[in-house]
C-alpha cells in the first residue's frame, strides 16, 4: 500500500511539473505577443500538441473602421496555405478513380495550348508544369491582381493565351498560382461541383471546420470576417483581395480551424486509406534531383525534425501553417496586415521545438583553389545572358578575384569555378551554371551595351503582346529608356548587355530581338514567375 501511495504521489508531482513547464511556455508566448498594439490590425495564433489545442489567442483589430477586435473566431484569409486543400481535393478524386495524376491536363482543359510536351496533373500539384503564373503575366500587362475582378475562368483565358512555357514540364520547380486555379477548374469539370462545394462536403464538414469557406464570391457577406490592411506613412489603408479566383488562395478560415484540419489529416482520417503519405511524398525532377514541394506543401527539415508547412500572402492577409510530425506539434498563424511580424511566430517555434540537429557531422573538404593569373581571369570578364530568362550577369575582376556583384568565382580547375557552393564551367560560348540540385543553366557570352543616345533610340517604338493583350510604348525620356503603358504607367529600364535591359525596380529583365537584317523586331520580358513573354514591334 505504501509503494502504491509513493507511485501515485510521483505521478501527481510529474504531472504538476509538466503542467508548470507548459504554463511557463504559454506565459512566454503571451510575452512575445505583448508588443502587439490593440488599436492596430493584428494576429491569430493557435497551437496544438497531440491533437489537443493548448493555446489560442488573438491580438489587435479585425475592423479598424468599426473598432471590432480580432478574436479566435475572426475569419481571415489564408493565402497560399489554401493550396493544400485544392491538392487534397484532386487526390480524393484520384482515389475515387475519377482521374489519374498522370493524366494530361488537356484531357480536362482542352483550351490549354499544345506545347508539344505533356503537362500532367502531377506537374500542377508539384509546381513543375512550366505554366506561367497568371498574376505575373497580368502584372506585365499593367493590370496586376486586385486591379480587376479576376475569376478562375479569367485565369484559364490568360493561361490559354501563353505561347510558351517557363520550362519543360518536370525540369524545374517554378512556383505558379496558375497550377492551382487550373486544379479547381478540373474538379468542377469532373464532378460538376465547384471546388468550394466539393471541399465543403468532403473536407471542411468531416474535419469539423465550421468557420471555413472559400472566397469564390468576394462580395458575399462573411460573418466575423477580418478586414485586411497595409501600412502607409500616416497609418493604414484597406487592402482586400477583390477577386473571385481561388484554389491558389482564397480560403477563409480561422487558426483553430486550420488546426482541426491538421488533426484530421495527420490523424489519417482523410481518404480511405489515408492520402497523407501521398501528399507529403518527395517529388523528383527530370534530372533526378529532389523537389522539396509535395502536393500543396513544402517538405523540409528544421532543427533536425521533419517540417511540413506552407505560408501565404494575399493582398493584406498573411498566414503560416506548419506541423512537426515527430513532435505531434501544429501551429497556425493568421494576420490581417501586410507587414505582419513573422519573427514572432519563429520565436514561438524556438520555444516549442528543441534543437535536434546533429552538429558533429563532418564537413566536406572544399576543392583546392586552382592557380590562375589575373590576366587569365580577365579573359572571363564581361556580360553573360541567362538562356532561360534573358537576364544579364556581369563578371568583373576585383582585387584579382573574378566575381559578380554578389558572388566570388573561386577557380578549382582551368575552366571551372566554385560559386557559393555551386559550379560554373566555362567554354568558348560562355559558361554552364550547375546548381546544388544539379539544374543547369547556360550563360551565353554577349557584347557590352552601348551608352550613346543613338544606341538607345534604336529601341524606341510601339510593341504589342498577344499573350498579355497589351501594348507598350518604348520612349526615350531624360536620357533613359522607359516602358510606357497608357495612361500613366511608366517604368524606366537600364542597359545591362547589348540589347539587354533591367527595370529600375529590379523586377523585370528585358531583351530585344532582331530579324535577319539585324533590325529590332520585338522584345521578351521576364519576371519572377513568367519567363520570356513576347512583344512584337508594331512601329
Amino acid at each position: 500500500m505504501k509503494k502504491l501511495f509513493v507511485f501515485i504521489t510521483f505521478l501527481l508531482i510529474s504531472s504538476f511539473a509538466q503542467a508548470q513547464t507548459l504554463q511557463d511556455t504559454l506565459t512566454q508566448i503571451d510575452k512575445i505577443f505583448s508588443a502587439c498594439k490593440p488599436q492596430n490590425p493584428g494576429y491569430e495564433l493557435a497551437i496544438s500538441r497531440n491533437g489537443v489545442i493548448i493555446y489560442s489567442k488573438a491580438w489587435g483589430m479585425a475592423d479598424l473602421e468599426h473598432q471590432v477586435p480580432l478574436t479566435p473566431v475572426s475569419v481571415t484569409e489564408a493565402g497560399s496555405v489554401s493550396k493544400q486543400f485544392t491538392a487534397a481535393a484532386i487526390l480524393l478524386l484520384a482515389q475515387q478513380g475519377k482521374l489519374s495524376l498522370n493524366d494530361d491536363i488537356r484531357k480536362y482543359l482542352p483550351e490549354i495550348p499544345d506545347y508539344s510536351t505533356v503537362i500532367r496533373i502531377s506537374n500542377l500539384l508539384h509546381h513543375t508544369s512550366g505554366l506561367r503564373d497568371w498574376g505575373s503575366v497580368m502584372d506585365i500587362a499593367g493590370w496586376p491582381r486586385s486591379t480587376k475582378t479576376y475569376s478562375n475562368d479569367d485565369v484559364l483565358y490568360i493561361v490559354s493565351h501563353q505561347k510558351a512555357l517557363n520550362n519543360k514540364p518536370g525540369d524545374e520547380f517554378i512556383y505558379s498560382n496558375s497550377n492551382f486555379n487550373l486544379q479547381a477548374l478540373i474538379v468542377k469539370r469532373i464532378t460538376g461541383m465547384e471546388l468550394a462545394e466539393f471541399t465543403r462536403k468532403y473536407i471542411f464538414e468531416p474535419a469539423g471546420m465550421t468557420h471555413t469557406q472559400w472566397r469564390d464570391n468576394f462580395k458575399r457577406i462573411v460573418l466575423n470576417r477580418a478586414i485586411a490592411y497595409h501600412t502607409t506613412d500616416t497609418g493604414y489603408e484597406t487592402d482586400m483581395p477583390n477577386e473571385n479566383a481561388y484554389g491558389n488562395g482564397g480560403l477563409l478560415t480561422t487558426a483553430e480551424d486550420l488546426l482541426k484540419w491538421n488533426e484530421y489529416y495527420w490523424g489519417g482520417k482523410f481518404g480511405s486509406p489515408s492520402l497523407l503519405s501521398q501528399q507529403i511524398a518527395i517529388d523528383h525532377l527530370n534530372s533526378g534531383a529532389e523537389n522539396a514541394y509535395g502536393m500543396g506543401l513544402f517538405i523540409q527539415k528544421h532543427r533536425g525534425w521533419d517540417y511540413i508547412f506552407h505560408d501565404g500572402a494575399t493582398a493584406g492577409y498573411r498566414s503560416l501553417l506548419f506541423h512537426y510530425p515527430q513532435l505531434h506539434l501544429s501551429v497556425a498563424f493568421l494576420s490581417n496586415v501586410s507587414n505582419a511580424d513573422l519573427s514572432l511566430v519563429r520565436r514561438v517555434e524556438d520555444l516549442l521545438v528543441p534543437d535536434n540537429e546533429k552538429h558533429s557531422s563532418p564537413k566536406t573538404t572544399p576543392a583546392k583553389t586552382y592557380p590562375i593569373s589575373p590576366d587569365q581571369l580577365k579573359t572571363f570578364t564581361g556580360w553573360y545572358q541567362n538562356s532561360k530568362n534573358g537576364s544579364g550577369t556581369q563578371l568583373m575582376l576585383k582585387n584579382d578575384t573574378l566575381c559578380t556583384a554578389r558572388f566570388k568565382f573561386r577557380p578549382v580547375g582551368h575552366n571551372s569555378f566554385s560559386v557559393n557552393g555551386e559550379q560554373a564551367l566555362f567554354n568558348d560560348k560562355g559558361f554552364i551554371h550547375i546548381s546544388k540540385t544539379k539544374d543547369t543553366t547556360l550563360y551565353k557570352k554577349v557584347k557590352e551595351p552601348g551608352s550613346s543616345e543613338d544606341y538607345l533610340k534604336a529601341y524606341t517604338g510601339v510593341y504589342y503582346s498577344s499573350e498579355t493583350e497589351s501594348k507598350y510604348t518604348v520612349i526615350l525620356q531624360n536620357g533613359k529608356l522607359t516602358l510606357h503603358i497608357a495612361p500613366v504607367n511608366n517604368q524606366s529600364i537600364s542597359p545591362t548587355y547589348y540589347d539587354g535591359f533591367k527595370s529600375a525596380d529590379g523586377g523585370a529583365d528585358i531583351y530585344f530581338t532582331r530579324d535577319a537584317s539585324d533590325k529590332i523586331n520585338g522584345f521578351k520580358i521576364s519576371v519572377n514567375r513568367a519567363r520570356n513573354v513576347t512583344f512584337v514591334k508594331m512601329q
